[in-house]
C-alpha cells in the first residue's frame, strides 16, 4: 500500500456516531457538525437520544445517536440512512446497524465488544458481525486501550481517560474526510477553557486518531473530501434550532428598543433556550427560572404589563398548565410569545423525541373564545427568523402568539450565516398616543387593525387597570354586559384575523403538478427532498409548506383547490388536516401520517407519494 491514498470528492456525505450516553456521541458530532460548517458545508443534524438520565452501561435503551449530513450544497434532511456508522460498543452496533447504508463503512471499538458486552446487547455468539449479517467495510480498532495509551502520561485516572474514546472516534472520522484538526482543537479549548488539562487531552486523542488512521489506512481504499460549491460569502456558524430561536428573541429586543424577559421552567426540549438566554445579561437579557410552568407564563404576562418583551418556552405538557395563564395573555391583550418545542405525547410520553402533535392544543387548547396568533419554524436556523417575526407580531399587535418548534429542529443544526439585522423589518409597537393622556381607556383601539393602544404603567395620565374579567369595550371597567362580551370576542378574533402574513409559497410543478403536497412546520425539508426525488422520476409534484397557521395565508384555499390530488403529511394522526378542511370548504386531502418519534424517512414519502399517484 503507498503512504498516500487516493482522495475521492463527494457531493454529499451522512455521518452517524452511535454509543452510550455516557460516550460523548453529542459532542463528537457537534463538534463534526462545526468543522463541517467553519469550511462552508451545507449541513443538517438530528441528535437522537435516550429520554434515561443514565441508562446502565452497555444496554440496548441507553445508546446514543448523533446523525449529522454533510453537502457540497444544500442539504434538507440528515438524512435516512448514514455511510458511515461509528458504533462504540455492542449495543450501538446492535441497535443502530439499521440506519446504515449498504455500502457503509462501519467503525466499531473492539475493546468494548466483550463477553460481557455482547450479552448486554443480547447477541447469541461471539462474532456479531457475521451474527448480524454485516457485509461491509469495518474498521475494527482497540480504541479504549489506545486512549489509554495515548494519555498513560497525563496523570488522568481511568474514568477520566475513558470519557476520551469519543474523540479517538471523532479523529478517525476526521482522516476519512481530510478534515482539518485545528478547528477541533479551537472548539475542545474553547469548551473546556476552564479545564485546560481536559482540553489537551481530548485534543491529544484526536490527533492520536487521525493519525491511526493516517498510518494504517484503516482497512479503507479511499479518504474522501466534500468541497463547497454554492456557500454565499459571509461569517457562518453551526446553530441548533433552540440557540437559533434565543437569538431571534435578543434581535427582536433590540430592534423594538425593549428589555427581554423570559420567566420559564427547565422542560425537554425546550430547556436549552433558558440556558442560552441567561448566558446574555449584557445584552440586557432577564432570566428567571419560575419554580414551575404556570409562574414562568404570569411572570412573563407581568413583564409584558411592564412594557417588556415578555417571552415563556416550554413542551407541550408545559402548555397544558399554563393555558389559564395564557388565556390572560388573551384578554388583557398583552403581547407574550409562548414557545412551545413539540415532543413526543401524550403525557410524559417520549420527552427526547419529535412530533407535531401539539397543534390542535396551540389553535384551540383554551377556555372561551381565546384566539390566538400561531407560526412553525421549518428549519434550525429558521428559528431565528420566526422568533423575530413572533415578536414583531405580538409587540404590534398586543396579542400572545404561540411559536411552534420541535425536538428535531430544536436539537438538531444547519450551518447558519449570521445576518444583517438592518436587513429585518422594524417592530412598531401601537403605544398610546400624546392626544389620549387623561383620557385614555385600555381598550380603545386603531379601527383599521383592531389593536388596542398600549399604555406602559407609569406615564402620568395613562393609568388603568388590566385583568381577568371582562371589560367594557369603551371605558375599560369590568362589565358583564351580554352585548359587550360578543362585540369584545369579535373584536379579539377579528384583530388575529386582520394580522397580514405572507401568501403560501409553492414549490416545483406549481402550475401543472399532478400531486400537491402539504405539511407544516419542521418537516419542510423532507417534504421538499421527496418532491425532488419525484420530480427527478418524471413526476409532476409541487409543494406548499405553511409556516403562518393562525391566521392561515389568505391563498390558502385557491392553492388547495388548485390541484387534482392533494397530500397533508404531518407528524400527527392529522391535526392540519383537520384545521384544513374546516377552514376550506370541500376539501378533502390524502394523508400521510407518523407518529414514531422520529423524522420521516424520504424514501417512505416518496414510495407513499408514488402510490397515491397511482390511484
Amino acid at each position: 500500500m503507498t503512504d498516500e491514498m487516493v482522495v475521492k470528492e463527494l457531493d454529499q456525505v451522512v455521518v452517524r456516531f452511535s454509543g452510550d450516553s455516557g460516550d460523548g456521541m453529542q459532542l463528537a458530532g457537534n463538534i463534526f457538525s462545526n468543522i463541517s460548517a467553519t469550511v462552508g458545508n451545507d449541513i443538517s443534524t438530528f441528535p437522537d437520544y435516550p429520554a434515561d438520565i443514565r441508562a446502565p452501561q452497555g444496554s440496548l435503551n441507553g445508546v446514543s445517536g448523533f446523525q449529522i449530513h454533510i453537502g457540497a450544497e444544500k442539504v434538507y434532511t440528515p438524512g435516512d440512512k448514514c455511510d458511515v456508522l461509528v458504533a462504540m460498543n455492542a449495543a450501538a452496533l446492535k441497535t443502530q446497524y439499521q440506519f446504515a447504508k449498504p455500502t457503509a463503512c462501519i467503525i466499531i471499538d473492539t475493546d468494548s465488544f466483550k463477553e460481557s458486552d455482547l450479552k448486554k446487547a443480547a447477541f447469541k455468539t461471539d462474532n456479531p458481525i457475521e451474527e448480524m449479517g454485516i457485509r461491509q467495510d469495518v474498521i475494527a480498532a482497540p480504541i479504549t486501550k489506545m486512549v489509554k495509551d495515548c494519555l498513560a502520561d497525563s496523570g488522568m485516572d481511568n474514568k477520566s481517560m475513558l470519557k476520551c474514546r469519543n474523540m479517538f472516534a471523532l479523529g478517525l472520522v476526521c482522516w476519512l474526510f481530510n478534515r482539518d484538526l485545528e478547528a477541533a482543537a479551537a472548539f475542545l479549548r474553547g469548551k473546556f477553557v476552564k479545564k485546560p488539562e481536559i482540553a489537551e487531552a481530548n485534543v491529544k486523542v484526536i490527533r492520536a486518531g487521525y493519525d491511526y488512521g493516517h498510518n494504517t489506512h484503516a482497512s479503507v481504499a479511499h479518504t474522501y473530501k466534500i468541497e463547497s460549491k454554492t456557500k454565499a460569502p459571509g461569517k457562518y456558524m453551526d446553530i441548533s434550532g433552540n440557540k437559533a430561536t434565543a437569538y431571534g428573541l435578543i434581535a427582536a429586543a433590540e430592534r423594538a428598543g425593549l428589555k427581554l424577559y423570559l420567566g420559564s421552567y427547565p422542560i425537554t426540549p425546550a430547556t436549552d433556550i433558558l440556558h442560552e438566554l441567561a448566558k446574555h445579561k449584557s445584552l440586557g437579557v432577564i432570566t428567571v427560572q419560575c419554580e414551575d410552568e404556570i409562574s414562568g407564563c404570569a411572570s412573563s404576562i407581568g413583564a409584558a404589563f411592564g412594557g417588556a418583551l415578555a417571552v415563556t418556552s416550554t413542551s407541550g405538557p408545559g402548555v397544558c398548565l399554563k393555558s389559564e395563564a395564557m388565556n390572560l395573555a388573551v384578554i388583557t391583550e398583552l403581547p407574550l410569545v409562548i414557545i412551545d418545542v413539540q415532543r413526543g405525547g401524550p403525557s410524559t410520553g417520549l420527552p427526547t423525541k419529535s412530533e407535531q402533535t401539539d397543534l390542535l392544543q396551540a389553535l384551540f387548547g383554551r377556555n372561551g373564545e381565546s384566539p390566538m396568533p400561531v407560526i412553525a419554524a421549518i428549519s434550525p436556523t429558521d428559528c431565528f427568523d420566526t422568533a423575530y417575526l413572533a415578536c414583531k407580531i405580538a409587540l404590534e399587535h398586543l396579542t400572545p402568539v404561540i411559536l411552534l418548534t420541535d425536538g428535531f429542529i430544536a436539537n438538531g443544526s444547519s450551518a447558519w450565516r449570521l445576518p444583517d439585522l438592518s436587513a429585518y423589518p422594524e417592530i412598531r409597537p401601537p403605544y398610546a398616543t400624546p392626544e389620549q393622556r387623561g383620557h385614555y381607556a385600555p381598550y380603545l383601539r386603531n379601527p383599521d387593525t383592531c389593536v388596542r393602544y398600549w399604555a406602559v404603567p407609569g406615564r402620568e395620565g395613562y393609568t388603568h387597570i388590566l385583568g381577568g374579567l371582562e371589560k367594557d369595550s369603551d371605558t375599560g371597567a369590568i362589565s358583564t354586559d351580554p352585548e359587550n362580551h360578543d362585540k369584545m370576542c369579535r373584536l379579539r378574533a377579528e384583530k388575529v384575523a386582520r394580522i397580514p402574513v405572507p401568501d403560501v409559497e409553492v414549490l416545483g410543478d406549481k402550475e401543472d403538478a399532478d400531486l400537491l403536497i402539504v405539511g407544516f412546520g419542521s418537516t419542510f425539508g423532507h417534504l421538499y427532498s421527496a418532491m425532488t426525488e419525484m420530480k427527478k422520476e418524471g413526476k409532476k409534484v409541487a409543494l406548499a409548506q405553511f409556516k403562518y397557521l393562525n391566521p392561515l395565508p389568505k391563498n390558502t384555499a385557491e392553492v388547495l383547490k388548485r390541484y387534482r390530488k392533494v397530500v397533508v403529511a404531518e407528524q400527527n394522526l392529522g391535526q392540519f388536516a383537520a384545521y384544513l378542511r374546516m377552514k376550506v370548504d370541500c376539501f378533502v386531502p390524502y394523508q400521510y401520517n407518523e407518529v414514531k418519534g422520529q423524522p420521516f424517512q424520504v424514501s417512505e414519502l416518496v414510495a407513499s407519494f408514488n402510490h397515491i399517484l397511482s390511484l
